[in-house]
């Protein structure tokens, strides 16, 4: 049998108002009426009913969690997996529940079903049109953005420092000795890939090696993509003498360092391979992918940290933040 408020408050010999603040456990309640009131909610197992206590504390303890992405795999991607998989511990450890939503035609069906579910925040991750962010402007709702950018300067955005990160794989290139490469560059509308370009095509320049430099681009950034460019560049790449092979992510370098291993060619003796991202598969290969590193455990966790206190209404809080990179050598290089 289930029981309400005010059947526990009758049953104590207490107001509904007292009863209340027992459970809740805000406001003064004598020790004496304290444990009258917890003996009954301990006898007849009663547990407060989640929407009205909602309604009572204005809050639901609900994130909502957007994945906007037009291909798939888009829970299952091996960055975006990481991050979510980061938010989904860092909602547990601060007593939240996460609603995840993934909207492929970056519509407003998805936000729409947040605010129906009343959620306190909102995480929205990867590039989404600017007609989203102007819509969840208009409920007032605390809100942030992961792994994407706006020009509009009141959004707080989580960001790896991708142009930063290419110029240290084009640094790290050159130390081995370096001087003619192929990139196969993924998709250049999405913010990562384009700023990854940049900071490599950046420090060649500033070697003086732009001329040497050869982008090959990718619709998609999946292994799949990654073979088959690799396969239609192949007779190019070993004609023309490249030693050095650079993919903005790892997925596109696992792809094209299949088919040349499935060619003959040794890895890295014959070649260097270098990706993006430090996925697991990088590490699971043989030879194993030397990468870029971008800390997708930290901006899960972070994104709920700062969602958390733009829901207490903390203000001042920085617009952007960025997260430092590294080089994990492995054996493709």
């Amino acid at each position: 049998m289930k029981y309400n408020l005010k059947e526990i408050a009758s049953l104590a010999g207490v107001s509904k108002s007292t009863a209340s603040r027992v459970i809740s456990g805000k406001g003064y309640a004598s020790p004496e009426v304290r444990e009258r009131v917890m003996n009954v909610v301990h006898q007849l197992r009663y547990k407060p009913n989640a929407v009205a206590r909602a309604m009572v504390a204005k809050r639901t303890n609900n994130i909502g969690v957007i994945v906007f992405r037009e291909r798939q795999p888009i829970v299952s991607h091996p960055l975006y997996g990481k991050i979510i998989d980061s938010i989904l511990m860092a909602a547990e450890e601060r007593g939240y529940s996460v609603y995840l939503k993934t909207d492929r035609e970056m519509s407003l069906r998805s936000t729409d079903y947040m605010l129906e579910h009343r959620v306190d925040g909102l995480i929205l991750i990867s590039r989404l049109r600017k007609n989203v962010i102007d819509y969840v402007k208009k409920f007032n709702i605390p809100y942030l953005m992961v792994n994407g950018s706006t020009d509009d300067p009141d959004v707080i955005h989580l960001v790896s420092n991708d142009e930063e990160g290419g110029e240290r794989a084009a640094e790290y290139m050159l130390g081995l000795g370096h001087t003619k490469f192929l990139v196969i560059a993924g998709p250049q509308e999405h913010r990562s890939h384009a700023l990854r370009l940049a900071g490599f095509r950046k420090r060649l320049e500033q070697a003086g090696l732009s001329e040497r430099m050869k982008v090959v681009s990718s619709p998609e950034s999946s292994f799949e993509l990654g073979s088959r460019r690799m396969a239609e560049h192949y007779e190019a790449f070993v004609r023309e003498g490249y030693t050095a092979l650079f993919t903005t992510n790892d997925m596109l370098a696992l792809g094209a360092m299949k088919v040349l291993l499935e060619r003959g060619v040794r890895i890295p003796d014959d070649a260097a391979v270098m990706g993006f991202d430090n996925i697991e598969y990088a590490g699971m290969y043989t030879p194993s992918l030397t990468t870029v590193s971008v800390d997708a455990n930290g901006m899960g966790r972070d994104a709920v940290e700062i969602v958390d206190r733009l829901i207490r209404e903390e203000y001042g809080l920085p617009k952007l933040k960025e997260y430092a990179s590294e080089i994990i050598v492995r054996q493709s290089t």
